[in-house]
């Protein structure tokens, strides 16, 4: 009977054990957020405070990395998918000379280690001229490089499982090119849209390698966290931390909840 069951329900304890298995550090920092160290030196648990919350930028340095971050972030999630939408569109779409040499390199930014991609970029900017200049536009540039890779594999997927009879439904309705895509393509494609853009901000609020080959003196959060970490890392860290968490769970739950209000709609 026992043997019956465990065989019965593995898959389901399995994913479970896999799910606590991941969540276990998320919970370690959202606790530590709340946390009041005897010392910087022991990352330990040793009382309850709110403090961190109501001070996140008691941390010397910490919130201007972040706002550097985000700044960085933001922008390069939307020249990264401004240009990926339009290149997995014009690979899908459109049949072109070195179409399919196309479809590789794509791939290659994704498949290079980022120490080879982040040296490389370092090398590029040097010969250029830009030894000198090494800081926030450069981390922006080598950003949108390599999320680039990403968004376009995204919407590629999204454009290539996506049937095309609701578009040549709507121009045997007299719809317009513009209208067409407007109304039906669009729609269609803006769920692998939005999802590439939130992949291309996470890749680049949380880069370190690339950025930190390219940043000259310009410090990003990941960065601050690495040099804090070597002299023991301020609890708000865990806050910020806490704070990405509950917003793109938001946003998931947020977008699934739309999603579905949709779909009961059209039943």
């Amino acid at each position: 009977m026992t043997a019956r069951w465990i065989r019965e329900r593995i898959v389901l304890v399995l994913g479970l054990l896999v799910l606590v298995y991941t969540f276990v550090p998320i919970a370690v920092v959202v606790l530590m957020s709340f946390n009041a160290p005897a010392s910087r030196n022991v990352y330990r648990f040793d009382a309850f405070t709110l403090d961190n919350w109501a001070n996140p930028c008691a941390a010397e340095g910490m919130c201007s990395a972040l706002g550097r971050s985000i700044q960085i972030g933001l922008l390069a999630t939307l020249v990264a998918t401004v240009l990926g939408t339009l290149a997995g569109f014009a690979l899908v779409r459109h049949d072109f000379a070195g179409r399919s040499a196309s479809n590789l390199l794509i791939f290659l930014p994704m498949a290079a280690p980022e120490i080879v991609l982040g040296s490389s970029l370092l090398a590029l900017f040097v010969a250029s001229g830009f030894a000198g200049q090494l800081g926030f536009w450069t981390i922006l540039i080598a950003h949108i490089m390599f999320c680039l890779s990403f968004v376009v594999v995204t919407i590629r997927s999204r454009l290539a499982g996506m049937d095309d009879t609701l578009e040549q439904a709507a121009m045997d309705l007299y719809a317009t090119p513009v209208q067409t895509f407007r109304r039906v393509t669009f729609p269609l494609v803006f769920p692998g849209i939005l999802g590439a853009a939130l992949l291309s901000f996470s890749l680049s609020f949380d880069d370190f390698i690339i950025t930190n080959l390219n940043a000259g003196t310009t410090t990003t959060f990941p960065m601050y966290v690495w040099g804090a970490a070597q002299r023991g890392v301020p609890m708000q860290v865990n806050v910020v931390g806490t704070l990405m968490f509950v917003v793109s769970v938001a946003i998931v739950v947020s977008v699934e909840m739309n999603n579905r209000r949709r779909t009961r709609a059209l039943v």
